[in-house]
């Protein structure tokens, strides 16, 4: 009996004991994080060497750890409620007639470089892959990236929708 009484005062006093300090602010539900997407459409010609520059607006911080994704428009299909956009996630290659060509990106914290790459001489390329392209730039924490996702997940995620997306004229 005195064991039971000596095992009920212990874990009486340990539990009381391991009850202390703040328990910290309440956490959100959910996904939660940060996010910004905004859209450009841009022309590639031989006078920009087939690259444009893209600064990101200025009410957009942007991180040395944030990934940016760059998604292409590459057709408009009809659906149910109206049209719905179909968008590619850069780099995407494309075997055309006269050899390989590729829509490619890179960044740095400040801006975003679109450009074709292709194994053969670009003024050669069809208007319908250099004119009036349009893309959509998305800025996201590093680790949300790795899952790379579709645009229409990555507008959820953050909660946007189409219309809320920053149209950028260059």
């Amino acid at each position: 009996m005195k064991n039971i009484l000596l095992f009920l005062a212990i874990t009486t006093t340990v539990l009381f004991t391991s009850c202390e300090g703040d328990p910290g602010p309440p956490g959100q539900d959910g996904v939660s994080f940060l996010g910004q997407v905004f859209e450009t459409t841009v022309t590639f010609n031989n006078g920009n060497n087939y690259e444009n520059l893209v600064s990101f607006p200025v009410n957009i911080e942007v991180f040395e750890s944030d990934a940016v994704l760059v998604y292409h428009l590459v057709e408009t299909v009809s659906g149910n409620g109206g049209p719905i956009d179909v968008w590619e996630q850069l780099p995407q290659t494309y075997f055309v007639n006269q050899g390989t060509l590729v829509y490619n990106f890179d960044h740095t914290f400040l801006d975003v470089r679109l450009f074709l790459d292709a194994n053969f001489d670009l003024t050669l390329l069809d208007s319908g892959f250099t004119n009036n392209q349009t893309f959509r730039i998305a800025i996201v924490p590093a680790e949300f990236a790795q899952t790379k996702p579709s645009m229409e997940v990555l507008l959820r995620t953050i909660e946007m929708e189409n219309s809320q997306i920053e149209k950028l004229v260059l």
